[in-house]
Order: structure tokens, then sequence, then C-alpha cells
């Protein structure tokens, strides 16, 4: 059963709970954490939620989410999912961008997500592809960079909320993904281990 690290508003660590029931309408605070990934040539693996997913099934977003297990470094898990979701094993070289990401979003069925979320980049080699598990993903495509942030913040292409709110954050970063300044890891959530 996989659990996740309920959190107060302050980030730090107050429980946790069976991550199958914890998505409902009154979704408590929980750690999660969200991944871009990128191919040296700057090409952004863009990823579909398989169709069956609790929480916004079939939706365009960002290469993987997920929840780091309890006591587990938060970098360690996004590699797991990494492996897990998009069979891409590592090891990766996983770097913080959007340590203070957090966001609430409602799905029309009233299902909610509630999380503070760090935002992390994962460069892989050009030529690596993707083997993605369709328990977690329909389907995965690299795209260029610009592109999809210029299509996203335009409203012209369709994602989960939460890619809405970070692809603002990260387009501030810069136009160059590769290159983007390394977020402080003071700022994580104090729940975060490692």
């Amino acid at each position: 059963m996989e659990r996740v690290v309920l959190l107060d508003e302050a980030g730090n660590d107050v429980g946790v709970a069976d991550k199958a029931g914890v998505h409902h309408a009154d979704t408590p605070l929980h750690l999660a954490f969200s991944s871009y990934v990128f191919d040296r040539d700057g090409r952004f693996l863009l990823t579909r939620r398989a169709t069956h997913k609790k929480t916004w099934p079939g939706v365009w977003t960002n290469s993987c989410c997920g929840h780091p297990a309890p006591g587990e470094a938060i970098a360690d898990g996004v590699s797991r999912r990494l492996a897990d979701e998009l069979g891409l094993p590592g090891p990766h070289k996983v770097e913080l961008v959007l340590p203070r990401f957090r966001y609430r979003a409602e799905m029309g069925n009233g299902v909610v997500e509630n999380e503070m979320c760090p935002v992390y980049r994962v460069v892989v080699d050009s030529g690596a592809e993707p083997a993605p598990n369709p328990d977690e993903v329909d389907s995965a495509v690299w795209v260029p960079w610009g592109e999809f942030a210029e299509s996203v913040l335009s409203g012209t292409r369709e994602v989960s909320p939460w890619c809405v709110l970070q692809v603002r954050e990260l387009s501030a970063l810069g136009d160059d993904p590769v290159s983007w300044p390394l977020g402080d890891p003071a700022d994580l959530p104090a729940a975060v281990v490692g």
C-alpha cells in the first residue's frame, strides 16, 4: 500500500495516510513532487495520464508526478517514479528548481488535489526513449520546450491545472530549461527528507 506524508500549513510532517484513500472532496494537505524531464537538446517529455487514474484521468501534464514515501529522500522518490512510470532507469541527476510550489485544484466531480509539491528538473541523454507503464501513463512524447511553454501560457494547449501553474513559474526562470537556476533546498517544506 502506497502511503503519503500529511502536512500542516507550515509544511511539517503530521502523519501518514494511504494514498488510495487520500484524494476526495476534502483532501488533506500532503507532500508530493513534480518532475520535468528534458534531453540535452532541450526537448521536454510531455505525458498523458492514464485514463483510469482517479485524479485528472487522460490529461496531458508534466513528465512525472508522485509522492515521496515516508522517510524517503524526495530525489529518490523522483527517480523511483521515473523508473516505475516511464521506464527511465537511473541514476538520475534530480535538480530542484521550484522548492516552494504549492497548489490546490478541484476536478469537476469534486475530487481535490491539495499538495506542497516541489518541482524538479531531470536531464537525460538525447535519444533516451521512455517505456510508459500503462497503469500510470497513457502516452509520452518529446516536444520542444519553447513551443510547449508558449502554448500552455497562451491557453491553446490543455494540460493539468498544476502544470499550468508550474509552467508560469518555470518560464520566469529563462528560455533554456537546461540552464535554469537551482532552487534553494532551505525553501523546501520542513517534512522533506534528504
